[in-house]
């Protein structure tokens, strides 16, 4: 059974939310980081979750947390990283996904990610991607028929990977590891393909991906 952790949850929009409300339903420690946490926006996303939860500063929200997981935009995951100070020696899971504002495509990729990008800005910390790959709404909610959706995740730090995996599975996917943090760019592009398929094309939130092993 998993240890509870202390999370700062940064971002308390479609994927924060969610994130906040499965991880809470578990028994874990959950404050939300946000740059005006007693704004009225801050105020409802608290009040969604039963009070469960409680929302400081970026910073205050880190300073206790055990792990803290980036779920802003991705224009703002620079500002956000760095108003929480010092991350060296926390686990730091990287929700977000470098889209371009039309959903048309990712502004970095191939050659780097928003992992690498953010393990730059979070000196220190162990990042691992995870949580990218499919609609927040599914979080609590990922069983397709008879099978589980897949949660994929990587990074370069064991011992953080095996926490962030039980955190996945709290979320009610299939935790896959994908290896090192450098995969972060191929687990981006399958969040922009996700992305399509549910806006662009219209097929909406109700749709994963899965690994099939023989």
């Amino acid at each position: 059974m998993m240890a509870k952790l202390s999370i700062a949850v940064l971002g308390a929009g479609n994927v924060g939310g969610a994130l906040a409300r499965v991880w809470s339903a578990a028994g874990h420690n959950i404050t939300f980081g946000l740059p005006k946490p007693q704004s009225e926006k801050a105020q409802a996303a608290v009040a969604a979750l039963a009070g469960k939860v409680r929302a400081l500063s970026n910073k205050d929200a880190a300073s206790t947390a055990q792990v803290v997981a980036l779920c802003v935009p991705w224009p703002a995951a620079q500002q956000a990283v760095r108003e929480c100070g010092s991350l060296g020696g926390k686990i730091l899971i990287d929700c977000v996904n470098p889209l371009k504002p039309d959903l048309q495509g990712l502004d970095i990729g191939t050659t780097t990610s928003a992992a690498e990008q953010v393990a730059s800005w979070a000196s220190g910390a162990k990042v691992v991607k995870a949580f990218n790959t499919i609609g927040a709404a599914n979080f609590g909610n990922a069983q397709f028929g008879s099978q589980r959706a897949d949660g994929y995740y990587c990074g370069d730090d064991a011992a953080s990977k095996a926490s962030v995996r039980e955190l996945i599975d709290a979320a009610g996917l299939d935790p896959v590891d994908v290896g090192p943090l450098r995969n972060a760019r191929s687990l981006e592009a399958m969040a922009m393909l996700w992305i399509d398929l549910a806006v662009n094309q219209r097929q909406g939130s109700g749709h994963a991906f899965k690994l099939l092993r023989r």
